[in-house]
């Protein structure tokens, strides 16, 4: 029988960011830039689930250098799927249009990539007439909050007829009227601040105005290299700061031009542009940090492979994400971290020098030893591992020698 069969659950989650915006911003140019960018990613090739959904693969510098050390059978980057999401009309939180259908659509996502405009050109014309970011991005976010609203009055309904039979539902109540008030004055849920109780009640609601969200500025070819000079960029980034929200300019037009391109022609035209990386990497890595999430890298002859956790993840719990058994029969794993790994050259070098260090269900074997060394620094006796029986730890006198 093959060593490596398991028998459980294995593990991938994709996270999901929905792309809004209103007609003639750059919406559809930018998710169709996306596609095209993903379809020439050999090892995780753009897919399309259906007409409006692509997962693409997650910028990583190094898996290639990983790959290119270990020469595996395959390599697989962490991926995030994108949505586009069509049908918003004023009125949409009332079921007009498309309503009912975009919003079910957001409240699936993780995060929401809205983009505006932010360039002026009299042969694009805007659904409303001119240029004007932050109505545009009042439109689409006070639909949310209207449907926030709706969710919040029934909720507070229910927990109101509960409280009679528990008083316990005295904290949700006060929890939902403080995002009652702070949602008819126009503002989002993601602009108050909850402590771990509330947070862990706010999550159960399911509000659209508390997912982290990223505004995509849309600037001209002409304008991309110093963005910052744009009034409507400034704009946008002066009313995203007031919701704790991030801004990254960008040209779709450029991107769109970029995701046609061979990677050497790529790297040929952000260089003639003055940029280090695209604008959908930059997306796709400021998506990560609003998220909270982080890659994993595991590496070997048969796959090297990026694995997307939570920031904070114990090693159980990311053993878990490559298969249930893993966190289920977990004792420790060997990291190292992947400056020291490719400074090194190879595993068999970084253990030589002791770099790589052993992961406990919490910590290290290296951090309790140098925990308890540091205690027992006055005393006769220290900590170190047994070097027959790793994972375990031998007490020895300061008077004998050192293994």
């Amino acid at each position: 029988m093959p060593k490596n069969i398991f028998i459980g659950q294995y593990k991938e989650e994709k996270m999901k960011l929905g792309i809004v915006g209103l007609p003639n911003v750059g919406k559809s140019t930018m998710f169709n830039s996306i596609t095209k960018a993903g379809a020439e990613c050999a090892n995780y090739p753009f897919c399309t689930i259906e007409p409006n959904v692509g997962v693409v693969a997650v910028p990583d510098e190094r898996l290639k250098k990983l790959t290119e050390m270990y020469n595996p059978q395959k390599t697989t980057p962490a991926v995030v799927e994108f949505v586009d999401i069509a049908g918003l009309v004023k009125g949409a939180s009332k079921g007009e249009g498309l309503g009912n259908k975009f919003l079910s659509h957001i409240r699936e996502t993780d995060a929401i990539v809205e983009v505006v405009r932010c360039f002026e050109d009299s042969n694009v014309v805007h659904v409303d007439g001119s240029v004007n970011p932050i109505r545009d991005i009042e439109t689409i976010n006070l639909e949310l909050i209207f449907a926030d609203i709706e969710t919040v009055n029934k909720r507070l309904d229910k927990a109101k007829k509960n409280l009679k039979a528990d008083k316990k539902y005295q904290i949700e109540i006060d929890l939902l009227e403080k995002i009652l008030k702070t949602l008819e004055e126009g503002k989002s849920a993601r602009t108050l601040e909850f402590n771990e109780e509330e947070q862990v009640l706010v999550k159960d609601m399911f509000l659209l105005t508390t997912k982290p969200i990223l505004y995509i500025a849309n600037v001209s070819e002409e304008q991309l290299e110093n963005p910052d000079d744009n009034d409507n960029v400034k704009k946008v980034k002066e009313y995203a700061k007031k919701e704790n929200a991030e801004v990254i300019p960008l040209c779709v037009k450029i991107e769109e031009e970029l995701s046609g391109l061979e990677e050497n022609d790529k790297k040929e035209m952000l260089e003639a542009l003055g940029l280090e990386e695209s604008g959908l990497d930059k997306v796709i890595k400021k998506s990560y940090d609003l998220l909270g999430l982080m890659s994993f890298l595991t590496a070997g002859e048969p796959e090297v492979r990026a694995w997307t956790i939570k920031k904070g993840t114990k090693a159980p719990q990311a053993a878990g994400k490559i298969h249930s058994d893993i966190e289920r029969g977990f004792i420790k794993a060997e990291v190292i971290s992947y400056n020291e790994l490719i400074k090194e050259g190879s595993m068999v070098q970084a253990k030589e020098k002791g770099l790589v260090r052993q992961e406990g269900k919490e910590c290290s074997i290296d951090r309790i030893i140098e925990v308890m060394n540091d205690y027992l620094k006055n005393h006769w006796i220290y900590v170190q591992e047994n070097k027959y029986q790793p994972g375990f730890l031998t007490i020895h006198s300061k008077f004998d020698k050192k293994p």
